[in-house]
């Protein structure tokens, strides 16, 4: 398979992974450090599935929370999980919302697009991050591409190195806060915590 690929096998993959999602919430120290303690946070959650337990989190501390993903039976799930919230159905590359946001997360999700691709949403990133937002990533720990499964469907993932990712947050004008390399406290992520230049939104 190729990375055009990755939207069709969820369409396939939705309503498995809506049944099977882990929802220990492993996530809540990254997603906490993200919002920071901040009320009534804009949230953008970039591939956000069914919604649980990540954009589910974020509502329940009283966010505002805008869920993007390219899958409609993915966004079904989505909006029957979280009717409060907002569902936008779009390939995040093609993302153009002329609206910012205080959390921009891209959990599981930004790790499915090639290489050039990641490179390109830094823009895209940067167009929907306030002053002071805060981003936070899922990628690989290396320069790579590896297969993974969502229930029966391939999927692939790829990553670029710590360095190169560094240098794209330092162009697009945010700040690495910390970079968590195959963490065991996230289940072997690796993760990328961000903030946009300008203050606290």
């Amino acid at each position: 398979m190729d990375f055009d690929d990755i939207l069709p096998a969820y369409d396939r993959a939705a309503d498995h992974w809506a049944a099977t999602r882990n929802q220990s919430l492993f996530e809540l120290g990254a997603l906490s450090a993200a919002l920071d303690g901040r009320t009534g946070a804009t949230v953008l959650d970039l591939g956000c599935g069914a919604g649980l337990p990540i954009a589910g989190w974020f509502a329940a501390q009283g966010c505002a929370v805008t869920g993007v993903d390219g899958s409609d039976p993915m966004l079904r799930h989505f909006r029957a999980n979280l009717p409060q919230a907002t569902a936008v159905l779009s390939d995040m590359r093609k993302l153009a919302l002329g609206r910012r946001f205080d959390v921009i997360v891209g959990w599981d999700s930004f790790f499915h697009l090639s290489r050039k691709d990641q490179r390109a949403m830094f823009p895209i990133f940067a167009a929907h991050a306030a002053p002071g937002a805060r981003l936070l990533l899922t990628t690989g720990p290396k320069d790579s591409e590896a297969m993974g499964r969502v229930g029966d469907e391939p999927v692939i993932h790829a990553s670029l190195s710590p360095e190169a990712y560094r240098t794209l947050f330092a162009a697009h004008g945010f700040d690495v806060l910390w970079f968590r390399a195959e963490d065991p406290e996230f289940h072997g992520h690796s993760v990328w915590l961000a903030q946009r230049s300008g203050g606290i939104a």
